[in-house]
């Protein structure tokens, strides 16, 4: 711990050289994931914060800002004296008052080789209008966490669970804090009820009346010595403050019992606010045992929760409008909308809860509570892109991903970085891709990934073994070298080296068993091989065409 802060002292000091604001622009910014994205609330911007990067070795931390202008596709770094220490998996809040400003709280700091955390506790407010950082100390606020949520409720950031991590021991919390914007106090709220169980990682959504929404999330016990039990959480509650803003202090827990079709269970999942009363989810990922390894999958599907119909439903991509028509005449669109009706009048049925248990190799057990409000819709699903030849299959659509980051600006949601995993290897992300909701027709490309910004080091490797088994591609031993002289340097940037196009053939290879699973995840288990097999190569050729 002494360590850490040490470190974090050490990156302060060169953060504090900084003594004027410099606004340049740049490329898009380095694969990260678990940093915020924000939308500006007076401008058509993003503001991205913050962020981590593993290579396999390493563990880099982000405290640099990037502002993307959405009308111009362009992204701009922005550096102002005094930002908050370098963190991952904080919570961001966008208010409206005095130009904008954006508040950030909690996150983690990490050691170089991933095995000691930070955990921050600090409050700190940017200025947008002036491109200012300023830290707001009031005691009684939350104990330090990472892996929270926090909204902007009212007048009011309410913050919700978390976990605090340590060498020897970690700790999941439930409990609730509410920050006031215009007293600047800390006050430990007290709801009355039964609410959720501890937690990280969950959706967390403001109501307009002022309540809050609380869905899944993610936590673990350890039951024995060395054996931890972890449990994906699918179930829904509402805080809801009583007593019509008379008593501020006064909060109450329910449990929610939505109808609709509720997100398959999945941790790592991102959320945003979209139009018309709805809250969403995108993405996650869901592990399972296979064999001697967990394997997980991954996931890049929208679920929609409508606040005001108490209702889960899944996005899907209607495709453009002109395409739709010629695609979808006569029996397919009748029996469409057929079913759309049936779905509408489908009385809800009694919750069904359903309990798995999956055991890791390293012994810890995984629990998985499922709670089914009513028949999902796979079936469906998979006739219809059965019938359509793939046709949707190779629309434009994000990879599935975890941790990514999201943003809502005029009804469009934006999605950026993020990561998913190949066997042991972890592919971080900086990609950006945007959908109308409003319309919910296609997916728009607006960064695509860049194949050579990604890098997997063994942990195992030598400086012989890079050699051996990388060195063939040519130009290893260089970069590697280089790396070393930026880590001796210290410097300011953490962006990690970037890998030579050639290994991106590698990388290609590897990921095929991936996008072949994906397309059967996708078509059902009784899709043929072949078509499958087919299938998954046209997911592939759309998503890197523009890279190989």
């Amino acid at each position: 711990q002494e360590d850490l802060e040490a470190l974090i002292a050490e990156f302060q000091t060169l953060d504090a050289k900084k003594t004027q604001v410099i606004e340049s622009s740049c490329p898009p910014p380095s694969p990260r994931l678990n940093g915020s994205l924000s939308a500006h609330p007076e401008k058509d911007e993003l503001i991205l914060f913050g962020g981590e990067y593993f290579n396999g070795q390493k563990t880099y931390l982000y405290n640099d800002l990037y502002v993307y202008n959405i009308r111009k596709n362009s992204w701009a770094k922005v550096e102002i004296p005094n930002p908050p220490p370098r963190r991952c998996a904080h919570q961001a809040a966008v208010v409206p008052t005095a130009g904008g400003q954006l508040w950030i709280f909690g996150g983690e700091f990490a050691s170089p080789n991933g095995e000691q955390f930070y955990h921050y506790k600090d409050l700190w407010v940017l200025h947008l209008a002036t491109k200012t950082w300023e830290q707001i100390k009031s005691s009684g606020g939350p104990s330090g966490r990472s892996g929270h949520r926090m909204v902007a409720c009212k007048r009011q950031l309410i913050v919700f669970g978390g976990f605090h991590e340590s060498a020897r021991d970690y700790i999941y919390y439930n409990d609730v804090y509410a920050f006031n914007l215009d007293s600047f106090t800390w006050s430990k709220l007290a709801p009355s009820g039964i609410g959720p169980a501890p937690r990280s990682g969950c959706q967390m959504a403001a109501t307009p009346e002022g309540s809050v929404i609380v869905y899944g999330g993610y936590s673990k016990q350890r039951v024995k010595k060395d054996v931890d039990r972890g449990t994906l959480h699918t179930d829904m509650f509402l805080l809801r403050a009583e007593g019509a803003g008379k008593e501020e202090d006064k909060w109450a827990w329910s449990r929610l019992n939505p109808s609709g079709v509720k997100p398959t269970p999945r941790s790592g999942f991102s959320v945003a606010v979209g139009p018309n009363n709805r809250s969403l989810l995108f993405g996650g990922v869901h592990d399972e045992e296979e064999e001697e390894s967990i394997e997980g999958d991954f996931f890049n599907d929208i679920y929609f929760y409508d606040i005001v119909k108490n209702r889960w439903f899944p996005g899907q991509l209607k495709g453009p409008k002109s395409e739709k028509r010629k695609r979808r005449r006569g029996r397919q669109a009748e029996a469409e909308d057929a079913g759309d009706e049936e779905m509408e009048k489908r009385p809800p049925q009694g919750p069904v809860e359903i309990v798995k248990e999956v055991v890791a190799e390293d012994g810890t057990i995984m629990t998985i509570k499922q709670v089914i409000s009513g028949p999902g819709e796979e079936k469906s699903e998979s006739e219809e892109e059965e019938e359509e030849d793939g046709a949707l299959s190779q629309q434009v659509k994000p990879c599935p991903r975890s941790n990514a980051m999201l943003a809502m600006k005029h009804g469009v949601l934006y999605v950026y970085g993020g990561m998913f995993e190949v066997g042991d290897r972890q592919f971080t992300l900086s990609d950006l891709y945007s959908i109308d909701l409003h319309k919910m027709e296609e997916w728009k490309v607006l960064v695509e990934m860049d194949p050579k910004a990604q890098e997997w080091l063994e942990e195992s490797e030598s400086d012989e073994e890079e050699d051996d088994v990388e060195g063939a591609e040519g130009g290893e031993e260089e970069e590697e070298s280089s790396e070393e002289e930026s880590e001796d340097e210290g410097g300011e940037e953490q962006h990690p080296p970037v890998q030579p196009a050639e290994k991106h053939a590698d990388y290609l290879a590897r990921t095929e068993q991936y996008w072949i699973k994906l397309a059967r995840s996708n078509m059902g288990p009784d899709a043929k091989e072949k078509k499958v097999v087919k299938v998954a190569h046209a997911m592939v050729k759309a998503f890197y065409e523009d890279s190989v």
